[in-house]
């Protein structure tokens, strides 16, 4: 190869938009385009693939095509962490005439194709079938069955016309927000291995949503208090899904949690040391009835309710922590609650502070 277009080399691997990683005979990284370093921002130069890349199968490839075993091997890897991606890998053996010297020279190009997207398509196409046709049966019978009652037996009866025309609007209305709740969860599912990164203030967030949802904490006589600092507290995130978590969190606690009259509202932010990204960290709390012990682990489970029936009385899909938690997740963020039956319920959202640009 020319010096010339080995010159090239790194602006031509930078505009492609697969990751791709170039290792020597020792597997120590000597290279890695934009799209690598997007997806492993721990990837060093000079360092061995090994610390950022823990995957049996992809090194192991690594290993068979510098034993000259094939000069070309696929396979697939699987991230656990911070959330789950799979990849298609293919590992191709390079000439050492890339480099005057052969100790150093990139003697293994890694082509990485990121899969996670698609798999989280098909996932989310296959789950949204299967809890649709679950969830909106029963409103769906409901209907008919009402449907049926109005061309039969109600049909001179105005009174019972009107009262059943009530719970269809309110049968509809439900099938609609449950609807609106799947699409959600599904959008974000899809898109949790993207971190966003834009600068979002908290402190704005969680007042814009207290002022929208005031008039349903004003029906049910609960009082919201706030405790936020006087400056902006910026998160790097997505500011539509911050506010669906924090609608969810506030909305919960009005509606769960109104035996105990008020809801608090607390937003901190908290330094982590040097050289570490500081925390926002949003508290709600409610000094409602709580929830035992025994159902916290799986309150962020789709469709889990502690009380089917009250969920429903008050308009739940049993959607709304699951979305909360996925956001948190696609956020690199934390979720934890703590209940207590009799002295109400506490869900606390840790998200990373914006490190600007």
């Amino acid at each position: 190869m020319e010096l010339s277009q080995a010159a090239l080399l790194p602006e031509v691997l930078d505009a492609l938009s697969d990751p791709v990683i170039l290792v020597d005979g020792r597997k120590v990284v000597t290279f890695g385009n934009a799209a690598a370093m997007a997806s492993w921002p721990a990837l060093v130069k000079g360092a061995p693939l090994s610390f950022t890349l823990r995957a049996p199968d992809l090194i192991d490839a690594i290993d068979r095509v510098l034993a000259s075993v094939a000069p070309m091997i696929r396979g697939t890897m699987t991230e656990r962490l911070p959330v789950d991606r799979l990849f298609d890998f293919q590992v191709v053996s390079l000439s050492s005439a890339l480099s005057a010297s052969p100790r150093t020279a990139p003697a293994v190009v890694l082509v990485f194709r990121d899969l996670t997207e698609a798999k989280r398509l098909e996932a989310m196409r296959v789950d949204f079938v299967a809890n649709a046709s679950h969830e909106l049966r029963t409103p769906l019978a409901s209907l008919l069955g009402f449907i049926e009652t109005l061309q039969g037996p109600a049909r001179n009866d105005p009174l019972a016309q009107s009262r059943f025309l009530g719970i269809m609007r309110e049968q509809g209305r439900r099938m609609a927000r449950l609807i609106d709740d799947l699409l959600s969860l599904s959008r974000v599912e899809m898109s949790e291995h993207r971190r966003p990164v834009d600068p979002v203030d908290m402190a704005v967030v969680i007042r814009q949503v207290a002022d929208t949802l005031r008039p349903v904490a004003e029906e049910r006589q609960v009082a919201l208090e706030f405790h936020l600092p006087p400056e902006p507290v910026l998160v790097a995130g997505d500011r539509d899904e911050l506010m669906r978590v924090a609608e969810n969190l506030i909305e919960n606690a009005i509606k769960y949690g109104h035996s105990g009259g008020r809801v608090e509202l607390t937003l901190t932010k908290e330094a982590l040391g040097q050289g570490k990204c500081g925390e926002g960290h949003l508290i709600v709390r409610d000094f409602g009835t709580g929830i035992s012990a025994e159902h916290l682990p799986r309150l962020t489970e789709r469709f889990y309710r502690v009380d089917a029936s009250a969920s429903r009385e008050t308009g739940g899909t049993g959607l709304g922590l699951a979305i909360v938690k996925h956001i948190v997740n696609r956020h690199r963020g934390r979720l934890t609650i703590e209940s207590e039956l009799g002295t109400g319920s506490v869900f606390h959202v840790i998200l990373p502070l914006f490190l600007g640009e």
